[in-house]
């Protein structure tokens, strides 16, 4: 059974630091992309940031591009987000997705097989 198991997540004033980890069980983060995800209220669960199978490569959506950094530590089979000069506007739930065998990254929710449960990050003003 696979299971990805996110935290780190807190309460931070703006232009603070956190850094979320998303430790995988019954999968390997070298088997396919990872990713991570947010859901703010009321809207829609979006893209972050990636990183591919190979490479790695790292990809970010354009709010967080040069805040925020993905990367994966292949012996603890974990991921990390490390997110820096928050804003109030990055506060939402911050899910840990993996895909399965495909190694390339993409934003559409759809594409990603296996979810965490997501950790709370909210950035107050």
């Amino acid at each position: 059974q696979v299971q990805l198991v996110e935290s780190g997540g807190g309460l931070v004033q703006a232009g603070g630091s956190l850094r979320l980890s998303c430790v995988a069980s019954g999968h390997s983060v070298t088997s396919g992309a990872m990713g991570w995800f947010l859901r703010a209220p009321g809207k829609e669960r979006e893209f972050v940031a990636g990183i591919t199978r190979g490479g790695p490569f790292e990809y970010y959506s354009e709010s967080v591009e040069g805040r925020f950094t993905i990367s994966k530590d292949i012996a603890n089979n974990t991921v990390y987000l490390e997110m820096n000069s928050l804003k109030p506007e990055d506060t939402a739930v911050y899910y840990c997705a993996a895909k399965r065998d495909v190694g390339f990254v993409s934003r559409a929710t759809s594409d990603w097989e296996y979810w965490g449960q997501g950790t709370q990050v909210t950035v107050s003003s």
